[in-house]
């Protein structure tokens, strides 16, 4: 992932700033790829919110996040979900995957989960 990230902003660089890749250059190119400051793109932003607010939280297969986001299984499998199990924002069990409370946090969401939802009037 951080290669892919490097090529793209040095293509920005080569294109926008004569091929100097300065910080301010960097910043600008990942503010327009939409990576955010800790390295999340928008398809690991997709991935979270699916599990989160399609399914709850999780768990949730892998295969229903794939459908859900129009993305291969084995593409979330082996590009985004190792960064996001890496910063712990995403767990593996035999049920399917979890978000866990530094994703709903990292999102700005509360986190409630294991809290029963409050019962509604109608």
């Amino acid at each position: 992932m951080a290669n892919r990230l490097l090529k793209r902003v040095r293509d920005y660089a080569q294109v926008m700033a004569d091929g100097i890749a300065t910080q301010s250059v960097a910043v600008d190119a990942l503010n327009k790829l939409e990576v955010d400051h800790i390295g999340l793109d928008e398809i690991d932003h997709k991935v979270l919110h699916t599990i989160i607010d399609k399914f709850n939280g999780g768990p949730v297969g892998l295969d229903t996040i794939a459908a859900s986001i129009s993305e291969e299984a084995d593409t979330i499998m082996d590009v985004y979900e190792p960064y996001l199990l890496q910063l712990g924002f995403l767990e593996r069990t035999p049920r399917g995957r979890l978000a866990t409370p530094l994703a709903y946090q990292h999102l700005g969401l509360p986190y409630n989960k294991g809290k029963p939802p409050q019962p509604t009037l109608w």
